[in-house]
This record gives structure tokens, C-alpha cells and sequence, in this order.
């Protein structure tokens, strides 16, 4: 179960967005703002089954689908074929391993302010009215670089 520090910010967060609050929208963005496991829906569903024990993944995807619409949530391919997802909270972008798939939150002291430039540089260049972006650098994780024996 989430704190309650995370059960009030969600619920903020869901009425700042004119979302209806309903348990299932409640329950999935709080795991979603507590775990950095970028989960699958599958997962989602396994975790949250003791709080929404009836939930299926249908309605999992549904919320989902609605929070990306919002641009509460992101969604991630790490190449296996499976979208995972993660809440944008804080700006970050993602490091994601081409061989195991491993997805990692990458940030640094300056990275909002960067992101916007580049937002605004995108804007200029292009004439497009951004509405937000989504960063993904692929390599190899420090695990499978050892296994590989790329690095010891």
C-alpha cells in the first residue's frame, strides 16, 4: 500500500486533471508515483490485486491509456516486445539496455532547464506547438557489459 503523502498527492494530481477519481485510477497512479519498476500491466495487475482484487488488465490498460492521454504517464518499449510504464512526475528521461531490457530513470542537477530549451529549440526549428517530449537512450547496462565481457 502507498503512504499517505502518496495517496493525497495522487489524488491532487487526478483532480488538477479533471480525472474522475475512482479507486482503480487512484490505487494504479499511486503504485505508479511509488515504484520505479517501470511495470508492465501484468505486473501492475499482480501488485495492486490485494487492494483491487477484481481489476483486470483491460481495466488496467483502460487507466493507462487515459493517464498517457494526460501526460501523466509514459509508455516504454525495451525491446521485448512489452510497454511498460512510468509516472512523469519529475523530468527525466530513460537509459534503456539493448540486450536485457533493464529500463533506468536518468536525471541530473539542471535537466528540467535543459529540457526545455530543447523543447523551445524544437518549437523555433519546426514551428511545431510542443506539448512535451520523451527521451530514450539505448546501450548496453553495466550487467550485461560484464556478462558480455565488455568491462570487468
Amino acid at each position: 500500500m502507498a503512504s499517505n503523502a502518496v495517496m493525497e498527492e495522487t489524488l491532487q494530481v487526478l483532480k488538477e486533471h479533471k480525472l474522475r477519481v475512482t479507486p482503480q485510477r487512484h490505487i494504479i497512479l499511486a503504485y505508479l508515483v511509488s515504484h520505479h519498476n517501470h511495470p508492465t500491466v501484468e505486473t501492475i495487475r499482480d501488485d495492486v490485486g490485494k487492494e483491487l482484487p477484481n481489476v483486470g488488465s483491460s481495466t488496467i490498460y483502460n487507466t493507462l491509456n487515459t493517464f498517457v492521454d494526460h501526460h501523466l504517464v509514459v509508455e516504454l518499449q525495451n525491446g521485448d516486445g512489452s510497454t511498460h510504464y512510468d509516472y512523469f512526475g519529475t523530468p527525466h528521461y530513460h537509459a534503456i539496455c539493448t540486450n536485457c531490457g533493464r529500463i533506468v530513470d536518468v536525471t541530473y542537477p539542471g535537466f528540467g532547464d535543459t529540457e526545455k530549451n530543447f523543447e523551445e529549440k524544437t518549437a523555433e526549428l519546426s514551428g511545431y506547438m510542443i506539448s512535451g517530449n520523451h527521451m530514450e537512450v539505448y546501450g548496453l547496462c553495466p550487467e550485461c557489459q560484464i556478462k558480455l565481457g565488455i568491462k570487468n
